[in-house]
């Protein structure tokens, strides 16, 4: 299904986030999105004035995921357009990259695509002096399946297919697993080129979790942020494979509906048992995203998601994009500001804006926990 970046598109984000916000928690780019100061870079929806508590000035200084680019991009740009003297820093490198800057303390918060792990958070007491590091929902995703074939513009694919495809047991276009689940469309004899994230990634993480819970078996590998299936090419962050994909025919990767969006590539329909292929749409990521379970304890708000959903409209390939914080221990001098500017972007008015950019609002019930704790850090 391709998706324009047009007024429909607007419409149906903002559609997701009046369904995803009335739902009830249970249990409980280009380049540029990657590497721009609070000054510059994407213009965004920006937030009144009124909607930011500026606190102090100052600067904080964040890296990671590059899923959330875009809409860190929104999110810095409101925030500096209210808050004279105050700059936010966010560069990319992908989940892996930001947690391990900042469990060496070269940064006040990262940005990852997936929760923290023991070992990780064991690390982080080093830098948290007295607490330790933490998982705060920010904003929901979708994980496209993006491709460039000519003449198919309604891919559907399934877990084991879309698994297959991307550990190269499956290497044609016309192999009778894709033609049985497109029948009637021209697929062409032609390889398959995959195309899989370099750097450790938490879309790649989101993406495995999908294969090993919805593959069938297809997928052996454990799911994880480095890539471990045969075969394809990598490209560095979401813009690279975007890029890829936009300019190599007969290709598949994966990215967040926001890139997918940005350079106009199609993405492909799920078949995940329900009466029909699920589209990929902020609205049905919305319904996946709504039954998240809690997974985390105490102040870490980590969440669990059902990748193997076959719920109707329930879109499987979903992820949370977390703000990682220090409980206690975080440095004085950017305390207030990372606190003002974390409590922004899970405002209503902060979600608003990304969501107007392809992410998927969180529902109220999951962001008035998030300020909660915001409020605690120290």
């Amino acid at each position: 299904m391709k998706l324009q970046r047009n007024g429909r598109s607007k419409a149906l984000a903002i559609g997701a986030m009046a369904l995803v916000s009335s739902l009830s928690l249970a249990a409980c780019g280009s380049d540029n999105n990657t590497n721009s100061t609070a000054s510059g870079g994407n213009s965004g929806s920006a937030a009144p004035a009124s909607a930011i508590n500026c606190g102090k000035p100052g600067s904080l200084i964040a890296a990671g995921s590059t899923a959330q680019g875009a809409a860190m991009d929104v999110w810095k740009t409101s925030f500096a357009a209210a808050c004279s003297g105050t700059t936010i820093n966010y560069q990319g490198g992908g989940s892996g990259a930001g947690i391990q800057q900042f469990n060496q303390g070269k940064i006040q918060f990262a940005g990852s695509d997936s929760a923290l792990k023991p070992a990780e958070v064991d690390a982080s007491k080093a830098v948290c002096t007295g607490g330790q590091g933490i998982d705060l929902p920010m904003v929901g995703g979708l994980i496209s399946l993006v491709y460039n074939v000519d003449g198919v513009d309604n891919l559907v694919l399934d877990g084991p297919t879309a698994a297959k495809i991307f550990d190269s047991q499956i290497t044609k276009w016309n192999d009778p697993a894709i033609a049985a689940l497109n029948p009637g469309a021209k697929l062409p004899d032609t390889e398959i080129q995959t195309f899989h994230r370099s750097d450790d990634a938490g879309t790649t993480e989101n993406l495995t979790k999908y294969f090993a819970a919805a593959g069938g078996g297809a997928w052996s590998y454990p799911a994880g942020k480095a890539w471990a299936g045969k075969g394809g090419q990598s490209a560095n962050g979401s813009a690279g494979v975007s890029a890829q994909v936009k300019q190599v025919k007969n290709s598949i990767s994966y990215v967040e509906l926001a890139y997918a969006q940005t350079n106009s590539l199609k993405s492909a329909a799920i078949n995940t048992g329900a009466s029909k292929p699920v589209a990929a749409t902020a609205e049905n990521a919305a319904s996946t995203i709504g039954k998240a379970q809690a997974a985390g304890t105490g102040s870490d708000l980590a969440l669990k998601l059902d990748y193997a959903t076959k719920e109707e409209g329930s879109y499987p390939l979903v992820l949370i994009t977390y703000e990682i914080v220090c409980d206690k221990g975080n440095k004085a001098e950017t305390l207030d500001t990372l606190k003002s500017f974390l409590t922004y972007t899970a405002s209503d008015a902060g979600q608003k804006a990304v969501g107007e950019k392809g992410y998927v609002p969180l529902p109220k019930t999951v962001t008035d926990k998030v300020n909660g704790v915001i409020a605690t850090l120290a």
